[in-house]
This record gives structure tokens, sequence and C-alpha cells, in this order.
């Protein structure tokens, strides 16, 4: 009975929550969430609305867990797939322990005001992140703190640089006093809630994003058709989805040049996170207009079935 009433003091003394992480629009919500965690978890590019899904990623110690929540950027939507964006975003609010607003440099409100509001009403415990502070002075840092400081009153702000790893250490800290007592909500080994087909998908879309311009980004969506695993190699097939033919066309490229970079591109950088030889082979297939039909969304998992 006494190692049993121990065992209980111990889960009680362990430490767990949902951290979440919202911001506009390429503010590098993304960016803190992989160096937080130390592992490339999400993709980045300096694309906005690079982040479509709401997507776990957790920090594990001997008696906490904390669990960040990336979130796709606060935007008035103007199509169906934004909205499924911005829900995960109401959704995100709603089920936090710990909320970061991201912020950078010209920020000075979010691009909902009524989300906004919805954030300085909220009770939970709120965290003002100030980041890209390595492209502003010291006297424009101190008006930022000051700024934030006035509209958020109750919050608390940190200046950091998560690309270069600055304030992210003190940020971690208080992150950690902070999480309630609670047990783990995953196993302590856990990264993240994603699978394996999620990552590869999320890997191929950053590596369009990187090499195309205009339309073609967010034109399009990835489907991993086929992912089999031996022990020495993972053979891939995956297939991308356009809106328009033209778009097919620009993807594929010269003699399929294009897609082929995007193919080798991602194969290295998924060889590194899996530690294994990569396969992969690209599809390229059209869709007219699926940002905006219901069917082709719930299909590709943005709306439930």
């Amino acid at each position: 009975m006494t190692q049993t009433k121990e065992n209980q003091q111990d889960t009680i003394k362990h430490k767990a929550g949902f951290v979440n992480i919202i911001g506009n629009p390429n503010v590098g919500k993304s960016t803190f969430l992989n160096a937080i965690l130390d592992y490339p978890l999400a993709i980045t590019t300096p694309k906005a609305q690079t982040t479509r899904h709401r997507i776990l990623g957790i920090l594990n110690g001997e008696n906490y867990q904390a669990v960040f929540s990336d979130t796709p950027g606060v935007i008035q939507p103007a199509y169906e797939l934004q909205k499924y964006m911005m829900k995960e975003v109401e959704e995100a609010l709603e089920d936090a322990d710990i909320l970061l607003l991201m912020t950078e440099p010209g920020d000075k409100e979010l691009k909902d005001e009524k989300f906004f509001e919805a954030i300085r009403n909220s009770k939970v415990p709120l965290l003002v992140l100030l980041n890209k502070i390595d492209l502003s002075n010291q006297e424009e840092t101190e008006r930022l703190v000051a700024q934030w400081k006035e509209k958020l009153p109750r919050a608390e702000v940190y200046p950091v640089s998560a690309l270069h790893h600055f304030g992210i250490d003190q940020v971690k800290n208080r992150i950690i006093d902070l999480l309630p007592e609670n047990p783990p909500f995953f196993p302590k080994d856990q990264l993240t809630d994603k699978n394996e087909r999620f990552i590869v998908s999320e890997k191929i879309r950053e590596k369009i994003l990187k090499y195309y311009k205009k339309e073609i980004p967010y034109a399009v969506e990835v489907v991993v058709e086929s992912f089999k695993e031996d022990e020495k190699i993972i053979r891939i097939d995956a297939t991308i989805y356009v809106e328009r033919p033209t778009q097919k066309g620009i993807l594929i490229g010269h003699r399929g040049e294009a897609l082929k970079r995007v193919g080798t591109e991602a194969r290295k950088e998924l060889e590194a996170l899996f530690g294994k030889k990569i396969f992969l082979k690209l599809f390229v297939k059209v869709r007219k207009d699926w940002r905006k039909d219901d069917n082709w969304l719930r299909r590709f998992g943005y709306k439930k079935q």
C-alpha cells in the first residue's frame, strides 16, 4: 500500500499541458517549434500560410511533458481550405493550458480583431514572444515590449529569435514552470501526433513551396499513397494534386526536371530524418478547385468525414 501511495504522489507531481502557438502568418511559429524541440518537425518556408494543419510537437522531461501545438497563421479566410485552417486556430485557443502569441517587428495585432479580443479575454497564462529581434535594435525592442504590455497587460513578454535560438531556453523554462500538474498525455518517447505519411507529405510540400512561385504552392496537396518500410530502405509513392492542367505542366517542368528536383531534395531530407535509404516516386494529378470543394477537403483530411 505504501508503494502505491508513493507512485500516486509521483504521478501528481508530474506536470503536463498543452502549449498552443498562435500568430499572424509567417511570424516564425514553426521555426520556434523546431527550435524548442531541437528537431525539424514542422516545415518552414518564407511564404505565408506554409502551415495548414495543427501539428503537435511533444517536449518530454523526467517530470514534465509540454505538448506544443503549431497552428496556421491567423487570417480572414477567403475559401474553404482557409476556413478549415482558421477553425484549427480557434480550437487551439479553446484547449490551451498556456498560450504563446508570436509576433514580429511591425505586428500591432492579429489579422482577426475578434480573435485578438478572445486572446485578451482568455484566462490561461499568456506569453507574447517578440520573434525576429535580430532584425531590431535595442531601442526598437524596448518599444515593442512596452507596446505589447500595454495591449495585453496580463501577458509576459519575451524577445526571442527562433531562427538563431536566442531566448528559447528562457521561454522553455518559464513554460515548464507554468505547466499544470498532470500525468503525461502521450508516451514519453513520442515526438508528435502525426504519422510518417504526414511527415513525408509535408516535406514534399515544403520543397514545392521553396522552388515554385505565385499560385502553384497554394494549389498543391500531397498524398502519400504507399509507404513500405524494409530493414534498409523505405519505398514511397506520393501523388501531388493541383487545380489546373497548366499548374501540372509547370510543376513537372521541361522533361520532368522541376519535379525531379523536388523529389531529390525531399528524398535527401527524408533519408536524414528516417536514417534509411529512401526510394521516392512522385506523380501529379489534377483535381479542379479542390481548395473550395468540401468532398476533396474531406478526402485530403481537412474536414471530418
